[in-house]
């Protein structure tokens, strides 16, 4: 494994593409960044509320709603920087902020943190890495993982099974013994919270909750493993991260809704950067990554050249 991580950033520094002070000054940590980006995301969780408040009674609620819950499940990718503790010096923030996401996307921070940190250790690696997509078998299989159907089923599954008080085999692999009981509270406190917010709109009559928050969730849900298959679904299941994980190259819209997580070889190599410094490490990695200038589209034309041929040496 650490071969796999310092080979590349050993060749770019031997090629004089990247210096140590680059990386080290990549490495800084800044509350200020993720400051001004919070402040702009508010700002577009708002317009995105008022467009469904505006298209309240017309059949433009959908489209409104849908494009509301694309924001939402971006919300992910915010909570993905704070599991790195990347997206403020201040650690508590990241914290903090983490709870937050993970409330508003069904998705306990602390559980996610210890099963992202397999994922980046046995990243592509059947059996091992507990958040690997296998490449669908059928363009059937691919539209049903797009569904997001079995991606809640797992999920709602999950929550309930750690509220009852108990751990999949796989769970017991990454998560502490000495946490296994905040797990548990965590799943507790999360379904109280939701129990609570959903008798207070019962006793208001109060409907927000659904058209502003849960139908919106859902709607946008399907973006999100769209964009989530493009970071290493079809790549090879090696260790090599040159090898085993995409960046993909978009427009400026999709970079801040997702953090610059399209910049995820990079991130793989260097968990440690920053999102506001992955565009600058990525002018210097580029030539070590497999890079998708094509973007999303791109990748899942790659994806659906895969099924559609059958298994290949892509996943070998």
């Amino acid at each position: 494994m650490t071969d796999a991580i310092v080979t590349p950033l050993t060749q770019a520094l031997a090629e004089g593409k990247l210096t140590r002070e680059d990386l080290k000054s990549f490495m800084h940590r800044s509350d200020a960044p993720a400051f001004r980006r919070l402040a702009i995301w508010l700002l577009v969780l708002v317009a995105t509320t008022t467009l469904i408040t505006l298209a309240w009674d017309s059949w433009l609620i959908w489209p409104a709603m849908f494009l509301h819950g694309i924001v939402l499940v971006h919300h992910f990718s915010l909570q993905h920087e704070c599991v790195h503790y990347t997206v403020f010096r201040t650690r508590w923030l990241n914290d903090l902020a983490g709870q937050i996401c993970g409330l508003i996307i069904i998705l306990p921070h602390r559980f996610f943190r210890y099963e992202h940190c397999d994922h980046h250790t046995y990243t592509q690696t059947t059996g091992d890495d507990p958040e690997m997509i296998p490449l669908p078998q059928t363009i059937g299989a691919y539209l049903w993982y797009l569904s997001a159907v079995p991606y809640w089923r797992s999920k709602f599954t999950e929550l309930f099974r750690h509220a009852f008080g108990r751990l999949s085999p796989g769970e017991l692999r990454f998560i502490p013994q000495v946490e296994h009981a905040a797990v548990y509270r965590d799943a507790r406190m999360m379904l109280t919270i939701y129990g609570l917010l959903f008798l207070g709109s019962v006793i208001t009559g109060w409907s927000g909750l659904i058209w502003y928050w849960i139908i919106p969730l859902f709607l946008g849900e399907p973006v999100m493993r769209f964009i989530r298959m493009t970071e290493h679904v079809g790549r090879p299941t090696v260790p090599q991260m040159s090898e085993n994980t995409r960046t993909n190259l978009v427009s400026a819209p999709w970079r801040f809704l997702c953090w610059n997580m399209n910049y995820h070889a990079e991130h793989h190599y260097v968990a440690s950067v920053p999102f506001h410094a992955l565009p600058r490490l990525h002018d210097k990695l580029k030539d070590h990554i497999y890079v998708e200038p094509g973007g999303y589209l791109a990748a899942h034309r790659d994806i659906l050249r895969q099924i559609l041929r059958g298994p290949g040496p892509a996943q070998d």
